[in-house]
């Protein structure tokens, strides 16, 4: 079953459009916190979102940003800002369609069904982590924060993920080199210091600093 995340201030429509869906078999949820648009969609992990344009606090085109920090999930906006200047905005933040407001129900759902047919056919489901600010998303090895983001090499994605998955618990040294290597032999120990430090200078690149903790002789974690 598809999710699809609703980012509609207009309680009528969104709940019009909510059950409309849901008669359709998808998992539909309307965004509530307006403040926090990325952490609903992260918390959700949908395969689609609606977004209008004119929000609270923050535009429709902020949230998309946000949103294409992480994913790259299929965005339809909707909106009656129907403007020339709007709609190429919508698709230069990294929408995928714009729908005019007031729009046929049935439309909606086609394009949606396009779009779920054309991201979904020949890849997987999006997978992320997120602890303190910091996201990574498992299915290209992007690390984001704030409006920065940084590709990782596979080591640094590895520890990376491995640290977040237990997050607030020490990860073993002997663990990490098994995850990192297959093995905890036949490795130098100084190794895995290395790329840990090497890591942690990549983070900081993007504004994350003091995110991974030493325990000196028997691992790391983040608390």
């Amino acid at each position: 079953m598809y999710k699809i995340l609703i980012v509609e201030d207009d309680a009528t429509i969104a709940k019009t459009i909510e059950v409309h869906l849901s008669k359709w078999d998808y998992d539909v949820r309307c965004v509530e916190d307006f403040k926090n648009v990325q952490e609903e969609f992260i918390a959700f992990e949908p395969q689609l979102v609606l977004m209008d344009i004119i929000l609270p606090f923050y535009n429709g085109f902020h949230w998309c940003t946000q949103i294409r920090n992480v994913s790259k999930v299929p965005i339809i906006f909707l909106s009656s800002a129907n403007d020339n200047m709007n709609i190429v905005m919508a698709m230069n933040m990294g929408g995928d369609d714009f729908i005019e407001k007031p729009f046929d129900l049935n439309v909606l759902t086609a394009k949606i069904q396009a779009l779920l047919r054309r991201a979904y056919s020949f890849q997987g489901q999006m997978h992320i982590l997120e602890y303190k600010g910091v996201i990574l998303n498992l299915n290209d090895a992007v690390v984001s924060y704030q409006d920065t983001s940084l590709e990782l090499a596979r080591n640094d994605f590895k520890i990376l993920q491995m640290l977040m998955e237990n997050a607030g618990k020490i990860v073993r040294r002997e663990d990490l080199m098994e995850r990192l290597w297959e093995s905890d032999a036949f490795v130098d120990d100084n190794t895995l210091t290395v790329n840990v430090t090497r890591l942690r200078r990549k983070l900081e690149e993007i504004g994350i600093s003091d995110y991974i903790t030493t325990k000196k002789g028997i691992g790391y974690w983040i608390v």
